[in-house]
């Protein structure tokens, strides 16, 4: 570990703090290529480690002022956290077997799949509020829904070592009856809970690097009060910035996918 690399992994962390403060998430998906092809650690697993941990630390430094705010729903919160950590721990056991060109491959899918749907997001409708309004079979669906979406999300955020946040947020509102600044809020506990899961199963497989994670961290920090700053000043441009970084992302991932591909068949040219 050079001080080169602490450097490059203190400006990534705040590269993707900045991408997470500006736009309201999203920007953790870029943790992973960050560590991989400008830190310079080779280890797949090990960025998938030390990234969920600082995935995790920086959900739950965020949650504080939501939950001030009053912008968490602690029931959902909970529920949504206690089943998709079921999937987060099978999630991280079964990404610690697949091979590291594997994993490669299927993230840079998983990011050409976020960027469309970044480029593509539109304010979604909040289901009705008023609870009583709502019949008990309805709410038994919706539970089911949540338990469905959580275990899911969980999966997918353990393989891969991400927040998830950009699934978990749509999956609250239709799941729970929450608002779209609640369901941001409520899913930074399950944020945080996915992060922490997979960076312990990771930790305790010797694949969390803590060189890596500490600057990482502190960089993400400075970048998102940057980030939420000139988002206040720039809200009303807040669409295009988004389309830009799913521009960005998508250049990314085809780079990623290129790059898997080289390492999956090596004698293409």
């Amino acid at each position: 570990m050079t001080e080169l690399q602490v450097a490059l992994a203190t400006i990534s962390g705040g590269a993707v703090g900045f991408a997470l403060g500006l736009l309201g998430g999203g920007g953790s998906i870029l943790a992973v290529p960050l560590l991989l092809y400008v830190v310079g650690i080779h280890d797949v697993h090990v960025v998938i480690g030390s990234t969920a941990m600082a995935v995790a630390v920086n959900a739950y430094f965020n949650l504080l002022p939501h939950a001030k705010a009053g912008h968490v729903r602690w029931k959902p919160a909970i529920w949504f956290a206690v089943f998709g950590v079921m999937g987060t721990t099978v999630g991280s056991v079964v990404g610690k077997l697949v091979p590291s060109k594997d994993i490669l491959f299927l993230f840079a899918i998983l990011m050409l799949v976020m960027a469309y749907k970044m480029a593509r997001k539109r304010p979604p409708q909040s289901p009705n509020k008023d609870a009583s309004v709502q019949p008990k079979r309805i709410k038994s669906v919706r539970f089911v829904r949540l338990i469905i979406s959580a275990v899911t999300v969980g999966l997918l955020s353990g393989f891969f070592g991400i927040g998830g946040g950009f699934l978990i947020v749509p999956a609250l509102m239709f799941s729970a009856d929450l608002t779209m600044v609640e369901a941001v809020g409520t899913s930074l506990f399950s944020v945080g809970s996915f992060g922490l899961t997979t960076a312990v199963s990771y930790s305790l497989s010797g694949l969390v690097h803590w060189g890596i994670v500490v600057p990482f961290i502190l960089g993400g920090a400075i970048g998102g009060i940057a980030g939420t700053m000139i988002a206040a000043r720039f809200g009303k441009q807040k669409r295009t910035l988004n389309n830009i970084f799913s521009g960005v992302v998508a250049v990314v991932a085809v780079y990623m996918f290129v790059m898997s591909l080289h390492a999956l068949y090596p004698h293409i040219a």
